[in-house]
């Protein structure tokens, strides 16, 4: 019992996470499973089981806020679940022993990204077009390959693609990605079915995490307004990378002095993200704050274009300096990825 309500703890904070993010229920979860003794190929099947759930429901809570775009969903679906199922034929395949440092690898890179990532603002200007087929296809196809094999990626991977394109609004590129995931997660599952059969399922664990998720879902929204998502990110990117390195650094067998000294070093790097989130945040917020307090042009002028207001022009400032995203001088707001 005490196993489950860890696993229920584990499936809550992962959704929070993703909830707040956008992104990493997968990675969170099947991070934290190796680190409780979890073969990887059953740990990324009970992940993506649960998810079936957890996905479900997010997808129709985005296509009833109207943050789904079907084209992309479409174009990036199939693929994606092509991806996963061969990625899940992989996994299944190989041994444990060999399998245990492939997905950590996976892990850490994932996790480094999102340190990477949530160090500095995103700029996603907006530019004109539409997403073409030759993009979306391969790009659900890696997402979904990686997602299988690591346990986790298809958000890492699939979102930042979508929003550095800059040809959909950030809330329809979190909405889309999330509603395709449900099939990716589908075709992940029965791909884990074949390759470990029903046993390779741990259903207990599964129902924990989907209880755990499902709780999660309405404090997620509550917690993405207390917790930037900008810090948010940096701190389960550094606990990824940390935690995955354990694995990596066992199977590469170094010991000695070496081992403290490569934890030093991703500490330290850790906190370096941490604090660059920190200014990035705080000049994010200034921006925003001299947009929203300028008074408003009666005319035009020389600093902001006619029927454009002084604090759309301040915002549109801080944009092109990137201090603020696009998104934010798009809408007022700041974006929940």
């Amino acid at each position: 019992m005490r196993k489950l309500l860890v696993l229920a703890l584990v499936g809550l904070v992962a959704q929070l996470i993703d909830g707040s993010l956008g992104m990493a229920y997968g990675l969170t979860s099947s991070t934290l499973l190796l680190v409780a003794g979890v073969a990887p190929a059953a740990a990324s099947a009970s992940v993506h089981l649960a998810e079936i759930g957890t996905t479900l429901a997010a997808g129709v809570a985005h296509w009833r806020f109207g943050n789904v775009d079907w084209r992309v969903v479409t174009r990036i679906a199939l693929p994606g679940a092509i991806g996963a199922f061969a990625g899940a034929t992989v996994l299944s395949s190989i041994s444990t022993e060999a399998a245990a440092p492939w997905m950590a690898g996976i892990l850490f890179t994932l996790g480094a990204y999102l340190l990477v990532r949530f160090a500095r603002p995103l700029r996603t200007d907006r530019v004109g077009g539409r997403l073409r087929g030759r993009f979306l296809g391969p790009l659900g196809l890696v997402a979904g390959f990686v997602d299988a094999t690591g346990g986790g990626g298809w958000g890492p991977v699939a979102t930042p693609a979508l929003l550095v394109s800059g040809r959909m609004e950030p809330r329809k590129v979190i909405g889309s990605v999330d509603t395709a995931e449900f099939v990716v997660a589908g075709a992940a599952s029965i791909g884990f079915l074949i390759g470990l059969g029903s046993e390779g399922f741990l259903l207990p664990t599964v129902a924990a995490l989907l209880i755990g998720g499902l709780i999660a879902a309405p404090l997620a929204a509550w917690l993405v307004r207390i917790v930037p998502a900008q810090l948010l990110g940096a701190a389960v990117g550094g606990v990824i990378v940390l935690t995955n390195a354990r694995t990596l650094l066992r199977s590469a067998e170094l010991g000695g002095p070496a081992r403290p000294a490569v934890y030093a070093l991703l500490a330290a790097g850790w906190l370096a993200a941490l604090v660059l989130a920190v200014r990035a945040l705080r000049r994010t917020r200034r921006a925003h704050a001299e947009a929203t307090t300028a008074p408003t042009a009666t005319a035009p002028t020389a600093t902001a274009p006619a029927g454009e207001s002084a604090a759309g022009a301040a915002t549109s400032r801080a944009a092109a300096a990137g201090e603020v995203p696009a998104d934010l001088a798009a809408t007022g707001t700041p974006s929940a990825r």
